[in-house]
């Protein structure tokens, strides 16, 4: 997911008031010059097609279209999803019925909910790339140089579509429904694609949104386009606990720099971790299914507040990267700092010594390198932390931004300025700035793209929920509650699945996905039957992370990079889509010939692990990186010491180095029976 206006990455816990949701606004395609009579049809073709220029692009583009499609929903016929679809060829979106039938081509959504595919669209994965400053230049690693490929906005209301203001969905069944129904409009315009296989990509809240539209695909008895893979980056597949909360400490393993590389700490995160039953054990294949995760609760008197805003489910994370100032006081942008700011101040002492915490930033920031430290021995050890109760992510990111450097001077505990979720190494403030709307509501691009006129684009609307008519927060059930069914589904059909994940994400940490592949039953085995640790490498022959690859589904988690794989390093993103997306490397498959089992590519057993160590080097500065924190070696060291023997992991007995070869495995199908919890998950980019 992408997400929008500027700076700081954020984890928003947002205390709703119990009230009728505002009124929706409408909005309606535009009707430009030349457009067609009656149903889509190819004719449409040159309606749509891009041959303005755009402001400032100097660079050739590809051929091009774009405008707004109905989604056939009845009694809302301005209830549209607009696209922008770009050829690998020249003609080649263009082809007749009967031409190309074996050519692939691609969809790309955000996530959200509520955030534009036109963010990824010139971010991440697209052909232009917006600079800090707002100047567009080429991105020769967009993602039509392997297939025609179109971003899409949806659900209905989302950037450039449209919809009345009774139209939004009321959940994700029925933004399936409409995206099936956009298809159906989409290949009257282009009708090679209704035979051409599909690859549905997308990121973060598309984790929900891709597999409630293969729900609606597989119950489908005549489909409008023929899907052969998804592929889902960070995805919110699981529950928020999963995704969110039971990874935390994995994190810290990634990142031991968020807590000074202090065992001590480490081990009380680790304690905290078993207490809530977040240290599950994943074996290959998984033994037993694990148990149905809840949010545990804080239980000092004083968190009344927090209590209450779980107790109404309207849990609602916010995944952008958001200028946080004073003008956004009191408003949804912001994390709430009466309840965040407080986490570690409230609970007495907990600071080093006797200091106040005023004392200890003010030292802070005459000699950054002195860390302050938390006294655990205050803390609640032996039990959940009262304050806290298992919202482990919390705590972490509260730790950092109280007592470990640089978060502590550089970030702010009160607004969480300074500290990216999306990517823990980032600690610039403000962050780069990822903003569109000077170039999407410039007249000379609305008009060459054929937006509406109806309204201004922006990134991200806090998306309404019309089935949660109170708080409009998402009403449907995580996808990890029916993901059994699905994969039966996809395996009947012959779609083939991948999941990714940025190893540098906290908020949608690569652990999660790790645990939701662990309790899906796929081809009759419960997850992996091997622990991921084949290497794969980028186009530089570097290191890029591991890929593992059994049964139809493969998982790759790619060093490096955060939440938004793309905007990180568009040339792994590419490399990813190009080899294991679209392509047929076979790096990391297992194959069992003749009883003998092989992993193509071997195993690493420095990889065969739960956390593989982030970057060395936290990155500060205002927009661009200034400086570089690097922690002493003999820290560093010394931390490297402890943690080789207090994670200990090796491969599974009978693994042969980088051959990978054991005879004589069979293993037996084992029925997955997993249920997240019921809490109504919002993933939301802020504008």
């Amino acid at each position: 997911m992408l997400g929008l206006a500027s700076s700081a990455a954020l984890a928003v816990v947002l205390p709703l008031v119990v009230a009728q949701l505002p009124p929706t606004p409408s909005s309606w395609p535009h009707d430009y010059p030349g457009k067609p009579s009656g149903d889509f049809s190819p004719e449409w073709q040159s309606y749509f097609e891009v041959t303005d220029p755009l402001p400032n692009v100097t660079f050739p583009l590809p051929r091009s279209f774009a405008g707004n499609v109905g989604v056939n929903r009845p009694g809302h016929p301005n209830n549209t999803l607009f696209f922008w679809a770009l050829e690998k060829e020249n003609g080649s979106l263009t082809a007749r019925p009967d031409e190309r039938s074996d050519v692939p081509w691609g969809i790309w959504l955000n996530g959200g909910p509520g955030s534009s595919s036109m963010l990824g669209f010139i971010y991440e994965n697209g052909p232009i790339r917006i600079g800090p400053d707002g100047s567009p230049s080429e991105n020769t690693y967009s993602w039509d140089r392997v297939a025609d490929y179109v971003w899409i906005d949806q659900p209905v209301g989302t950037g450039w579509s449209t919809t009345d203001s009774e139209g939004y969905v009321h959940d994700e069944d029925e933004m399936g429904r409409d995206f099936m129904g956009f298809l159906e409009n989409l290949v009257k315009v282009f009708p090679s694609l209704k035979t051409r296989p599909l690859y549905l990509t997308g990121e973060s809240y598309s984790g929900t949104y891709i597999p409630y539209i293969m729900k609606t695909y597989f119950g489908m008895a005549n489909p409008p386009v023929n899907i052969v893979k998804f592929a889902i980056g960070d995805g919110t597949i699981g529950s928020e606990v999963v995704f969110e909360l039971l990874p935390t400490v994995t994190t810290l393993e990634t990142y031991p720099q968020l807590i000074g590389y202090d065992p001590e700490v480490f081990e009380w995160f680790r304690e905290q971790e078993h207490l809530c039953g977040y240290d599950l054990n994943l074996t290959y294949p998984q033994d037993g299914h694990f148990p149905d995760l809840q949010f545990v609760l804080p239980t000092d008197p004083n968190r009344a507040g927090f209590i209450g805003l779980a107790q109404r489910k309207t849990f609602t994370t916010s995944l952008t990267r958001l200028a946080v100032s004073s003008k956004h006081a009191g408003t949804p942008s912001v994390r709430v700092a009466e309840e965040h700011a407080k986490l570690a101040r409230r609970a007495a002492h907990i600071m080093a010594g006797s200091a106040d915490a005023a004392e200890v930033r003010a030292h802070q920031e005459r000699d950054g390198k002195q860390a302050a430290k938390r006294d655990l021995s205050l803390r609640a050890n032996g039990t959940i932390d009262p304050w806290y109760g298992c919202f482990l992510f919390d705590e972490m990111v509260d730790y950092a931004l109280n007592y470990t450097w640089p978060w502590n001077v550089k970030g702010n505990s009160q607004t969480y300025e300074g500290f990216d979720v999306y990517q823990i190494p980032d600690a610039l403030d403000p962050e780069s700035p990822i903003d569109g709307t000077g170039f999407f509501n410039d007249p000379q691009t609305r008009a060459a793209i054929h937006a509406p006129t109806s309204k201004d684009w922006v990134g991200s609307i806090v998306y309404p929920f019309l089935g949660d008519p109170v708080n409009g927060i998402d009403p449907s059930v995580e996808p990890m509650a029916f993901l059994d069914d699905l994969a039966a589904n996809a395996s009947a059909h012959n779609v083939a699945v991948v999941l990714y994940s940025g190893n540098d994400d906290s908020l949608v940490a690569h652990r999660g996905t790790e645990v939701v592949i662990q309790n899906t039953t796929f081809s009759g085995v419960q997850g992996f039957t091997r622990k991921p640790s084949t290497p794969w490498y980028d186009d530089d022959g570097i290191l890029a992370g591991i890929v593992h690859q059994e049964r139809n589904w493969t998982y790759v988690l790619i060093e490096g990079v955060g939440h938004l794989v793309g905007y990180n390093s568009p040339t792994r993103a590419y490399t990813l889509l190009r080899e294991f997306i679209f392509g047929n490397n076979q790096t990391g498959l297992v194959t069992d010939i003749g009883g003998t089992v092989n992993v193509i590519g071997g195993e690493d057993a420095a990889l065969a692990v739960d956390a593989i160590p982030g970057t060395s080097g936290i990155y500060v500065g205002s927009i661009t990186t200034q400086s570089t924190v690097e922690y002493p070696a003999a820290t560093i060291a010394a931390w490297e010491s402890y943690i080789a023997t207090a994670t200990a992991t090796v491969l599974p007995q009978g693994a042969k180095g980088v051959s990978a070869l054991e005879s004589g495995a069979t293993h037996a199908a084992m029925p997955a029976l997993f249920v997240g919890v019921s809490f109504a998950v919002s993933l939301l980019f802020l504008a």
